[in-house]
């Protein structure tokens, strides 16, 4: 029986899995990652890294982050406490909704799982405190191979739920899309 549904998004190739929750009287139980649920779409990859983050501030971002070919990966982006607004953000040129992004609102008691094919940005923002991020990774991470959109970037004109109350330094400071690909207007 599978557990996990799986719905297309405007972006070519991102998706959202759906897991469904089993509830009693004692709790709560999810499968978080079935390999059979995902075989269709993860294919021949496999999930090399486990990563997890947890961010205090409402308000807070992370991102927008990739990494470039050949370490380019398929990520799989779930909440496990709190709730965030994930954005996925698609920078293949070749593709046709390159430039453009979906969100997401991600939080345990949905069960939805954002699915984010290499050559996409990735980000969120917390709408609760204390909001936990479980990412499934198709590819080590490589410090050479990482790259960064700027989260406020006017190309991209991402409408962020709240006001940003936290960001990282190196957040901060990312470069707009048109500095990272070239053939592209200013």
């Amino acid at each position: 029986m599978s557990v996990m549904t799986f719905h297309t998004t405007p972006l070519q190739g991102v998706m959202v899995a759906k897991t469904m929750q089993f509830s009693d009287h004692r709790g709560a139980f999810s499968r978080l990652f079935c390999e059979q649920d995902l075989a269709a779409i993860i294919g021949e990859r496999r999930i090399l890294q486990v990563n997890h983050s947890r961010t205090r501030a409402q308000g807070a971002i992370r991102g927008l982050h990739f990494q470039r070919a050949p370490h380019a990966e398929m990520k799989f982006v779930r909440c496990i406490a709190g709730r965030v607004w994930d954005v996925a953000v698609d920078l293949r040129q070749s593709s046709p909704t390159f430039l453009r992004w979906h969100a997401e609102v991600l939080s345990p008691q949905n069960g939805r799982m954002l699915v984010v094919p290499e050559g996409c940005a990735h980000g969120f923002q917390v709408l609760e405190e204390n909001s936990e991020m479980l990412y499934l990774h198709t590819a080590m991470y490589q410090p050479s191979a990482e790259g960064g959109i700027a989260f406020d970037d006017p190309a991209l004109a991402i409408t962020w739920p709240l006001p940003p109350t936290d960001v990282s330094e190196g957040d901060r400071h990312r470069r707009h899309i048109t500095h990272e690909f070239t053939g592209l207007a200013a």
